[in-house]
C-alpha cells in the first residue's frame, strides 16, 4: 500500500467536515501530497480543535456552511469545481444521537443526499468517497467480523443513520453514478489519534481527564472495538479515490478499514494502557443507568487487503503512543501543526510532508 503523490499533484479536492478529527488530519494530509483543497464545513465543533490548533484555514480554502442546506452544498460544488469530493461531514457521536436524533438524521442521512445530488450535476467531479461508520451494519452481538456484504441497521439513532447514508449512496451510485463519476463508501472503525477532542468518545475523554489532573469516568470497560489510528483510516480513502480515479468501476462499493484482528480491544485495555504511558492514575465506572452501546464489533477487512494491499502499518499500542506522544508534545507548547506533520511523515514515508510546519 502506498498513497501516489503523482495521483493528487494539482488535483483539485472538496473536502466536507474538515473543520472536524478525521476530516481535519485528512485535510492536513491532501495539501502535502499536491492537492488543492477546499473545504465546507460547520465551524470547528470543539474548543480546542485541531482545525485551530493546525491553522488548517491557512493551508485550504475554507468554506462555511452546513450539510442540512442544499443551497449551501450546491454552491460549494459549483464553486470549488473538484476532481474528488471526500464527505466527512456529520454528527459523530452515538450518546449526542439519543438526544438529538433529528439533527442526527438530518445531518447523516439528509446531508449525505444533498452532496451526492449536488455532484451528479457537476461536471468536474470523477470520485466521491462517502464516509460512514463501522456502526452502519446491523449489529448481531455476535463474534464474527462484519464483511461489506453484510446488512445495514442500526439500534441507536446514530447507528441507524450509518446505515441510512450507505442506503442513499447505494441508490444514487446505481440511480445516478452508472456513468461518470464514481462513488465508494468506507466504514473505518473507531479512529483515534491526536487533537480529537470530541466530548463522550473514548481517547479524548482520558486526554482531558488527564491534562485537568482528574480520574476518567468509564462506562463500558468490557466493550470491545476496532481502534485504528486516523491516518491508517484515511490511507484507506486515499487509495480507494485513487482507483476511483483511474476509471476502476469495481471500486465503487463499499469498503471497510479496520485494525488486524489482535488489535480489536476492549475498552478497559485502552484505558490502563494510556494510563500507564502518560503515567496518570486509574479510572472509575460512573454511577446510573448507561445509553445502549454495542459491546462487541469488528470488521472484515480482506477485502481491502486483497484489493488494495491495504493492512495496518501501526499496531494498537504504536498508535496510542501516537496519540499520547501528540497531546504531551501540544500541552507542553509544540506547535501541533508540526507535531502532526512529522506523525505523518513517519506514517506516510513521504519525505515532502513537512512543508508548512512550524
Amino acid at each position: 500500500m502506498q498513497v501516489k503523490p503523482s495521483s493528487w499533484q494539482g488535483r483539485r479536492v472538496l473536502v466536507t467536515g474538515h473543520t472536524g478529527f478525521k476530516g481535519g488530519w485528512l485535510s492536513l494530509w491532501l495539501p502535502q501530497l499536491g492537492a488543492e483543497v477546499a473545504g465546507f464545513s460547520l465551524p470547528a465543533p470543539t474548543d480546542p480543535s485541531f482545525f485551530e490548533q493546525t491553522r488548517l484555514a491557512e493551508l485550504v480554502h475554507h468554506v462555511e456552511g452546513d450539510v442540512r442546506d442544499m443551497a449551501a452544498v450546491e454552491a460549494a460544488v459549483q464553486s470549488a469545481r473538484p476532481e474528488v469530493v471526500f464527505h466527512l461531514a456529520a454528527q459523530p457521536l452515538v450518546r449526542y444521537s439519543y438526544d438529538n436524533p433529528i439533527e442526527t438524521y438530518a445531518t447523516n442521512v439528509m446531508g449525505t443526499a444533498h452532496l451526492l445530488d449536488s455532484c451528479r450535476r457537476a461536471e468536474s467531479v470523477q470520485a466521491v468517497v462517502s464516509v460512514t461508520s463501522d456502526k452502519c451494519y446491523e449489529n448481531r452481538e455476535w463474534v464474527w467480523p462484519y464483511r461489506e456484504t453484510d446488512p445495514m441497521g442500526g439500534h441507536d439513532p446514530y447507528s441507524s443513520s450509518k446505515g441510512a447514508a450507505e442506503l442513499v449512496i447505494s441508490a444514487y451510485r446505481r440511480s445516478y453514478f452508472d456513468k461518470g463519476a464514481r462513488i465508494a463508501s468506507v466504514r473505518a472503525g473507531n479512529v483515534i489519534g491526536g487533537g480529537d477532542w470530541a466530548t463522550g468518545r473514548l481517547v479524548p475523554d482520558i486526554v482531558r481527564a488527564v491534562l485537568a489532573g482528574g480520574r476518567s469516568l468509564i462506562p463500558n470497560p468490557n466493550s470491545v472495538r476496532p481502534w485504528q489510528h486516523v491516518m491508517e483510516a484515511l490511507g484507506g480513502y486515499l487509495l480507494i479515490a485513487e482507483r476511483l480515479l483511474e476509471g476502476r468501476d469495481e471500486f465503487a462499493a463499499g469498503w471497510n478499514f479496520g485494525p488486524s484482528e489482535d488489535d480489536a480491544k476492549p475498552v478497559g485495555w485502552i484505558v490502563e494502557r494510556m494510563l500507564e504511558m502518560w503515567g496518570a492514575d486509574g479510572w472509575d465506572r460512573p454511577e446510573g443507568e448507561q445509553p445502549h452501546e454495542a459491546t462487541l464489533l469488528r470488521l472484515d477487512c480482506s477485502k481491502a487487503r486483497a484489493a488494495l494491499g491495504w493492512r495496518p502499518r501501526f499496531s494498537l499500542e504504536k498508535a496510542l503512543e501516537k496519540v499520547v506522544e501528540w497531546h504531551k508534545s501540544v500541552a507542553d507548547g509544540a506547535d501541533a501543526r508540526g507535531v502532526s506533520l512529522r506523525q505523518l511523515r513517519e506514517y506516510s514515508g513521504l519525505g515532502n510532508v513537512g512543508a508548512g510546519e512550524g
